[in-house]
């Protein structure tokens, strides 16, 4: 499928499976409230939790995110360039980011994605992609497009590529108070 296809198919609701840096991941458009109630549905996971939004960069994040100092986004860029070492960060939503996305909280997990499948795709796109890893809520995620086509049959469409050989999922921290939430 080419990126406009692969465009219309998220739009119109589709959920995808896609490497990042350690795992495949579901993604969806963020901006479809049924596509995002679909991939959870798949997944088994509740939508009180929130979701990670993934991009190129992040100016395809920004609209969903409360204004930021030149400071804050500094942090975060300099996370941001080591597929070996993903960084998702929690911040601030902007008034009109979807409580889809957001769940119970008033923030949302962001991450630009230096994977290069996982960046040239959203560029391709033209969009950011909610990201979560390809599994059962609870259950081993998936490393490979096989386990992917394994674990969800054809309730998704399972790009296939590698992940980046990360050892482990994103770090995730709190950009207003410093906090590692995971490691």
């Amino acid at each position: 499928m080419n990126a406009r296809g692969l465009r219309h198919f998220l739009t119109s609701g589709g959920v995808i499976a896609y490497p990042t840096e350690a795992v495949f991941g579901l993604g969806c458009d963020p901006s479809n409230r049924r596509a995002v109630q679909k991939l959870l549905r798949i997944k088994g996971r509740p939508q009180h939790k929130g979701l990670i939004v993934v991009a190129d960069c992040f100016s395809r994040l920004q609209a969903l995110v409360a204004p930021l100092s030149k400071t804050q986004i500094h942090t975060m860029q300099e996370t941001w360039g080591n597929p070996q070492k993903p960084h998702t960060w929690i911040v601030p939503a902007a008034k009109s980011c979807p409580k889809w996305l957001t769940g119970r909280h008033q923030t949302l997990a962001i991450r630009v994605s230096s994977h290069p499948y996982t960046a040239k795709l959203c560029k391709d796109i033209g969009m950011a992609l909610v990201s979560t890893s390809a599994n059962q809520s609870g259950h081993q995620a998936a490393k490979t497009d096989k386990q992917c086509h394994q674990f969800f049959g054809h309730q998704i469409q399972v790009l296939a590529g590698k992940t980046a050989g990360a050892k482990k999922p994103s770090t995730i921290q709190d950009l207003m108070t410093g906090k590692i939430i995971r490691k």
